[in-house]
This record gives structure tokens, sequence and C-alpha cells, in this order.
């Protein structure tokens, strides 16, 4: 199945919903079933709110983190050398300015204190950003 159209409220095509919905709708889809040959319109709607904080930041945009790159990642070697990144030989590490690494695929690649036996880190540090 795949979705075509997606619409906020008030687009045209979403008139009737968003009187029925209200505030609460947050969009209209359009998803194509090619083995039924049928057309879906589909709503998102919100059925929560809640208050949430979020978490503070784990790095400042200032801070050299530690990046985990493996030899044959050529490409994300470079983005690392490109962002101003220096290898440290020692450590077998990567170590870049967090500001310019935010947001990108190189984030995924911060290093952990967690590692597996063979000295590769166990899972990969997602910061949520804002």
């Amino acid at each position: 199945m795949k979705t075509r159209l997606i619409l906020k409220p008030g687009q045209k095509g979403t008139k009737g919903l968003t009187e029925k919905y209200g505030d609460a709708l947050v969009c209209v889809r359009f998803r194509y079933d090619a083995e039924l040959k049928q057309r879906l319109k589909t709503v998102e709607l919100v059925v929560e709110r809640t208050n949430w904080t979020p978490p503070p930041p784990r790095y400042a945009a200032d801070d050299l983190v530690p990046l985990h790159i493996e030899g044959y990642e050529i490409e994300l070697r470079a983005k690392a050398k490109a962002a101003g990144g220096r290898w440290n030989p020692v450590k077998q590490l990567w170590f870049v300015q967090y500001s310019k690494i935010a947001g990108t695929l190189l984030e995924k690649h911060i290093q952990t204190d967690e590692k597996d036996n063979s000295g590769k880190p166990k899972k990969r540090l997602y910061v949520y950003t804002s």
C-alpha cells in the first residue's frame, strides 16, 4: 500500500473532516492498495494531550564527542574529517565537536560506554534534539 497524498486540516479535500474532528485532526492521508484496487482515506487524530518536559541535551554544542566508525565506513570517515574531526589512534575513535554533527548520520555513531567482548559498542546513543 502506498501513501500518495497527505493533506493538512483546512486544505481542499479536508473541509468535511475538519468540521467533524475539529482541532483533533492532524492530517488526512490517501493510500492506494494495488492488489485490492482500492483508495483509502485515513485520518490522524490527537486523542490525548499531556504536558511533557523534554530531557536536557546530553551534550553542549562545543563538547567533543567520540565517534566509533569502522574502517570500512569510508564515507563516514570522510564526513567526520570534513566536520573537523580528529582521529585518536590510541582510543581508535574520532573526536568531533557535537554542534558539527548534530542531526546528521554521524550522531548515531557517538561512542557509548558499553562495549561487547570484542571492544565494539553494544548500542548506539541517540541524542534527542529540539
